[in-house]
C-alpha cells in the first residue's frame, strides 16, 4: 500500500517541484489589477503592495481579503507576490528609495527596513498586539515598525505515526533527539530518513543552524554568549560543536542520503509517504502532507535544548508583516488597509490561511498545529538568532558553510569560515 502511494505521491511531488522551480523569482498579481512586474510606490490612485507569501494557500488568503477591501473602500490595490525573488526586489527598491506603499519586512522590520518604515504606534491595532511581539517590532522609543500579520513559531515537525510505531517519546533535549533518530534508523531498517533536510536549496541547512544557535548560545544562563556576539568578542571555536554534530548525523546515517541535492518542495511528499520522521520545518508542510495522505499526522515540537536544565523555546517572531513606506503618498489608505486586516475576523482568516498563530490578542485560529501550540503554550518565543546577534548576510554564510561541511569539510574549517565572514560583515555594517 505504501509503495503504491509513494509512486503516486512521486508524480504529484515532481509536478509541485517543477512548479516551484518555474515560479522562483516570478511575480503575479492578485487577480484584481495585480502586476507581474516590480511594484513600486507612487502609482497614482493605487495602493501598491509587495508580500513575501509564496504558497498557494497563503496567497489565496491575502488575495481574497484584498478583493474584499477593494469592494468595501473602493481603493484600488496592486499587489505583488515575487516568491523567491522578494528579497532581491526589495534590495533594489530600497537602493532607489522607491518602495511599495505597503511591504513585508519578513523578520527584518528594524535591522534592515527600519529607516524606510512609517511609525504605526498610534494605530488602533497596536493596543491588541500580543506581548510576545512587542519587543520584536517596537523599539525603545516606542516606534512600531510594522504590523505582524502572524507569528512564526519554528521548531521541529515529526511524523506522529512513525513515532508511535517505533515507541518514541517526543524528544526535548538534543541527546534525546539523536537517540530518537537512531531508533528510527534501526527500527526502519534504513527505509525511513530519521532527519530529512532539503539541503539542495541551501537555506534549510541555514534554518537548522540558526535554530540551534539559540539553545547553544542564548537561552541557557550559564552558556549565554549574546553579548560577545554583539560586541564582536565571541570565540568561534565554541561553534565547532554544531558542525561536529551535523557530521555525526551524516556519518551515522541519521540524515537523508541526498541531503545536498534534495529540494524543500519535496518535503510534503516525503512526509506524506512516511519516508522521514523529523524535519526542521513547519508552515504548510504538515497540512500539505496530510492533504496528500489523510492517514498521516504531523506534529510540531519546540527546538531541542542543548545544555542540561535549559527550557525549550520556539524560534520565530513575525513571519508576514505589513509595513508602511515612510515616503508613501498614500499613508492614510495604507493605514486603512492595515486596520482592515487587523480586524479579528480577518486576522483569524489570515492565521488559518497561513497555519500560524495571529499576533492579535483574542484571535483564536484553528490551524493545523493548534493542538501542539496549545500543548507548548508556556514555551517562550525567541527571535531568530541571526536577526538579533549576527550581522546582515550571515544567513547565507550559515547555509553555504554547512553545505561545504557536509560535502567533505571539517568542523574547524566551518567555524573558521563563520568567524571570518562574521568579522567581514560586521566591518561592512559599521562602514555603512
Amino acid at each position: 500500500m505504501k509503495n503504491s502511494f509513494v509512486k503516486w505521491a512521486g508524480s504529484i511531488g515532481m509536478v509541485a517541484l517543477l512548479a516551484a522551480c518555474g515560479g522562483n523569482g516570478e511575480e503575479s498579481g492578485n487577480g484584481n489589477g495585480g502586476s507581474e512586474g516590480e511594484v513600486s510606490g507612487g502609482q497614482e490612485g493605487k495602493l501598491t503592495m509587495a508580500l513575501s507569501a509564496s504558497s498557494e494557500g497563503e496567497r489565496d488568503t491575502f488575495e481574497d481579503l484584498i478583493s474584499e477591501f477593494e469592494e468595501e473602500t473602493e481603493i484600488d490595490v496592486e499587489a505583488s507576490f515575487p516568491g523567491g525573488g522578494y528579497e532581491d526586489q526589495m534590495r533594489v527598491q530600497m537602493a532607489a528609495n522607491d518602495l511599495p506603499d505597503i511591504f513585508d519586512t519578513h523578520g527584518w522590520s528594524q535591522l534592515r527596513y527600519g529607516e524606510y518604515t512609517h511609525d504605526q504606534q498610534d494605530m488602533d491595532w497596536v493596543d491588541n498586539m500580543k506581548p510576545a511581539m512587542e519587543d520584536i517590532v517596537t523599539d525603545e522609543d516606542g516606534k512600531v515598525y510594522t504590523y505582524p500579520v502572524n507569528m512564526a513559531q519554528d521548531g521541529v515537525i515529526y511524523n506522529k505515526n512513525l513515532l508511535e510505531e517505533y515507541g518514541i517519546e517526543v524528544p526535548k533535549t538534543w541527546d534525546e533527539f539523536v537517540a530518537a533518530l537512531e531508533t528510527v534508523r534501526d527500527e526502519s531498517g534504513g527505509q525511513v530518513a530519521p532527519l530529512w533536510i532539503g539541503g539542495g536549496d541551501g537555506w534549510p541547512l541555514g534554518q537548522m543552524v540558526d535554530q540551534m544557535m539559540t539553545p547553544m548560545f542564548a537561552t541557557d544562563e550559564e552558556n549565554d554568549y549574546t553579548e560577545e556576539f554583539l560586541d564582536g568578542s565571541f570565540d568561534w571555536s565554541q561553534y565547532e560543536w554544531l558542525p561536529e554534530q551535523l557530521l555525526m548525523l551524516q556519518e551515522n546515517e541519521l540524515l537523508n542520503q541526498d541531503v545536498l541535492t534534495a529540494k524543500f518542495a519535496q518535503a510534503p511528499e516525503i512526509m506524506a509517504g512516511e519516508q522521514a520522521a523529523f524535519m526542521f520545518a513547519g508552515g504548510s508542510v504538515g497540512p500539505d502532507a496530510t492533504a496528500m495522505n489523510e492517514d498521516v499526522e504531523v506534529g510540531l515540537m519546540p527546538t531541542p535544548t542543548v545544555h542540561e536544565g535549559d527550557e525549550q523555546v520556539w524560534i520565530g517572531g513575525e513571519r508576514f508583516t505589513l509595513a508602511i513606506f515612510e515616503e508613501s503618498e498614500m499613508k492614510d489608505e495604507a493605514k486603512q488597509f492595515i486596520e482592515f486586516m487587523a480586524e479579528p475576523e480577518n486576522a483569524q482568516r489570515i492565521a488559518e490561511g497561513t497555519n500560524l498563530a495571529s499576533a492579535i490578542e483574542g484571535v483564536e485560529a484553528d490551524t493545523y498545529f493548534s493542538e501542539d501550540l496549545e500543548k507548548y503554550s508556556d514555551n517562550e518565543i525567541v527571535s531568530y538568532f541571526d536577526r538579533v546577534y549576527l550581522p546582515s548576510g550571515m544567513w547565507d554564510v550559515m547555509s553555504t558553510t554547512t553545505e561545504e561541511l557536509l560535502a567533505g569539510g571539517d568542523p574547524e574549517g566551518a567555524a573558521s569560515t563563520m568567524e571570518s565572514e562574521y568579522e567581514r560583515l560586521r566591518e561592512e555594517s559599521d562602514s555603512e
